[in-house]
């Protein structure tokens, strides 16, 4: 692809309304950096006073992310089954932060993805965010753990708030509702050298 050269100053027009927000992202591909990706949107926002929420499928235990939107001021919630059952047991925080991750079978997270969209569904259409993620959906979706007609229904439908989808595997018709398709090519990785995940980098 050419690069384009600019020869004259081009003015891009902005838009600082609310009223434009309503969009729909999908982040997909078997790349580094779709979680990471919707991160750098999440910061944007916070600096522009917009109301950020994230909720995670698939995932439990310790990120960096966790603690950072601590600070920044907006809410991560988990809910992969270790999440639920760490959430049960009355924790604030994981006490595990060795950097070992466990994924488990598709049967056993199916309980837990549902429980995470019956409340996504609420929180989207609370009105209280102007951008919601929703953090390895996709995966979600692809598993078919969830039902993928009603998330094409919320898409059709959910009002004045920026929406986010990220994970590998975004099914064709998601893809096709959506205003924004960025798909994350994995070229390299160090995981090909034996490297493992590293904190700060990958978690």
């Amino acid at each position: 692809m050419a690069l384009t050269k600019i020869k004259n100053p081009i003015k891009v027009r902005g838009d600082d309304s609310k009223e434009s927000l309503g969009l729909v992202h999908v982040v997909t591909g078997d790349g580094k950096g779709k979680t990471t990706s919707s991160l750098g949107l999440a910061l944007r926002a916070i600096g522009n006073n917009l109301r950020v929420h994230m909720i995670q499928f698939l995932k439990s235990g310790f990120t960096g992310e966790l603690a950072s939107s601590k600070k920044l001021g907006f809410e991560i919630e988990q809910f992969g089954v270790d999440a639920l059952k760490e959430r049960q047991e009355h924790l604030q925080e994981f006490a595990d932060r060795t950097g070992r991750f466990v994924f488990q079978p598709d049967i056993k997270e199916k309980d837990a993805a549902m429980q995470g969209w019956e409340h996504a569904k609420k929180v989207i259409k609370s009105g209280d965010y102007d951008v919601i993620i929703l953090d390895e959906i996709n995966c979600v979706l692809a598993k078919e753990l969830i039902p993928l007609q009603e998330v094409l229904d919320i898409v059709k439908n959910h009002g004045k708030v920026e929406l986010l989808f990220t994970g590998r595997d975004a099914p064709k018709e998601l893809m096709e509702a959506a205003d924004y398709v960025n798909i994350v090519q994995g070229i390299k990785h160090p995981w090909q050298k034996g490297i493992v995940a590293r904190r700060g980098i990958e978690y």
